[in-house]
C-alpha cells in the first residue's frame, strides 16, 4: 500500500478532520501565491509594507493600487476545495485557512475560519458601512468620503480573540489535522498545531517538506493529485 493510499484510508475512517490550508490550495484555481518565483511578491522591495497597516494609513493610494492585484473574482474552487466540502457529507470537517480569496466558502464548506479575513468583505473605515467588493475595485472612496478597505488582517494588525478561539477549537476537534499548501512558517497560524489532541495524527500534503515537532506523515508533491484520488474514493464509497 502506498503512502497516499494509506493516508486516504485513514482519512476515510476518521470522524473529525481539520484542514489548515495556505496559498498552494488556491494556485490551481489560477490565484498566484506570494513568495514563489511567480508569486505576487516577486521583484518587489519590502512587499510586506504594501500589505501593512502603516501603508494603508500613510500611503493609501499605494496600498489600494497593490491590493487590487490580489482580487481574482472569476477564480473558481478547484478539486481541493471541492473534496474538502465533499468530506462534510460523512465527516465533521473544519477548515482554517490563511487564504483571503474566499474559495473554501464558495465551494460550500460550512465550518470555515478565514484566519486572515476575506478580500470580498469590504467596509468603510469612517462610517463602518459594508459595501460590495465591486464598489471597492472601482474606487476606494466611500459615498461618505471615508476610505474603504477589505476586512483582512494586515501586517501590524492583531487577530480578534474570536478568530483565535474558533481556530483553536477547530484544531482541538480533529482526529486528523491535514496541512495543505503552506510553508507553515507564519505566526500565529503555524502555532495552531500545538492545540491538536495528543493522539491526533498530522498529515502534510505539500510541494515542499515542512518542519514540525512530533510524528507526521508527509506527502511531497502536487496536492491536486492527492485530492483527486481522495475525491474518487469518496464517490466510490457512496451508496
Amino acid at each position: 500500500m502506498t503512502k497516499e493510499t494509506a493516508m486516504i484510508e485513514q482519512l476515510l475512517q476518521a470522524k473529525s478532520i481539520t484542514f489548515l490550508t495556505g496559498a498552494g490550495v488556491s494556485t490551481p484555481s489560477g490565484i498566484p501565491d506570494y513568495r514563489s518565483l511567480h508569486g505576487i511578491y516577486q521583484g518587489l522591495d519590502q512587499p510586506e509594507y504594501l500589505l501593512s497597516a502603516t501603508c494603508l494609513k500613510r500611503e493609501p493610494e499605494k496600498f489600494y493600487s497593490f491590493i487590487k492585484q490580489l482580487y481574482h473574482p472569476d477564480a473558481l474552487p478547484n478539486v481541493i476545495h471541492q473534496t474538502i466540502h465533499e468530506l462534510e457529507k460523512t465527516h465533521n470537517v473544519w477548515v482554517v485557512s490563511q487564504n483571503i480569496d474566499g474559495l473554501h466558502d464558495r465551494a460550500g464548506s460550512t465550518q470555515v475560519v478565514n484566519f486572515h479575513g476575506s478580500l470580498y468583505h469590504v467596509y468603510c473605515q469612517s462610517c463602518g458601512k459594508e459595501v460590495p467588493y465591486a464598489d471597492y475595485l472601482a474606487s476606494d472612496r466611500h459615498l461618505c468620503g471615508g476610505r474603504l478597505r477589505p476586512a483582512i488582517v494586515l501586517y501590524e494588525e492583531g487577530f480578534t480573540p474570536q478568530t483565535i478561539k474558533e481556530a483553536v477549537r477547530a484544531v482541538e476537534a480533529a482526529d486528523i489535522v491535514v496541512i495543505v499548501g503552506t510553508t507553515f512558517q507564519v505566526h500565529p497560524f503555524c502555532d495552531l498545531i500545538e492545540y491538536k489532541q495528543k493522539n491526533a495524527q498530522v498529515f502534510v500534503v505539500n510541494q515542499t517538506p515542512i518542519h514540525l515537532r512530533g510524528q507526521k506523515e508527509q506527502l511531497i508533491g502536487n496536492a491536486v493529485d492527492f485530492f483527486q484520488a481522495l475525491y474518487q474514493k469518496l464517490k466510490e464509497a457512496q451508496p
